[in-house]
């Protein structure tokens, strides 16, 4: 899990000011791992699909990620998620938005929201990540 946000840190470190992160899946977790322990800061982040620990499917290699930080973000985000992903229930979600501070979607019943959901390019997707960004500016 270092090595994973100490590369974070440095690509936000490079990025020319405070970038958008748009994070999947574990993504999400690290994300919220990074900010907790940064003094950079991101513009805001798209947290899409953010798995459950509790899990039984969360990876046992992913241990690292398994106490998800529970403390508001320092910036804006949105947390998208569907109503049968069986990594992440809506309700976690959901308590993760409220947790983080974040706006959240329901997608409905696209499950995972990865390359397995049969979502294509997911324009919707890439709607929510582009009007996220238009509040940001």
């Amino acid at each position: 899990m270092d090595d994973w946000i100490a590369a974070l840190e440095g690509e936000v470190g490079q990025s020319g000011g405070p970038p958008l992160l748009v994070a999947h899946s574990l993504g999400c977790l690290l994300v919220a791992h990074w900010a907790a322990g940064t003094t950079r800061q991101a513009a805001g982040a798209v947290f899409v699909a953010p798995p459950d620990p509790a899990e039984a499917v969360f990876p046992a290699e992913a241990s690292g990620f398994a106490s998800t930080p529970q403390r508001a973000l320092s910036f804006p985000s949105l947390v998208i998620a569907s109503t049968n992903d069986a990594y992440g229930s809506l309700i976690y979600a959901r308590a993760l938005a409220t947790i983080w501070g974040s706006a959240f979607a329901e997608v409905g019943a696209r499950g995972h929201l990865n390359g397995n959901s049969g979502l294509g390019d997911w324009p919707e997707g890439r709607q929510m990540v582009a009007a996220f960004e238009a509040i940001l500016a």
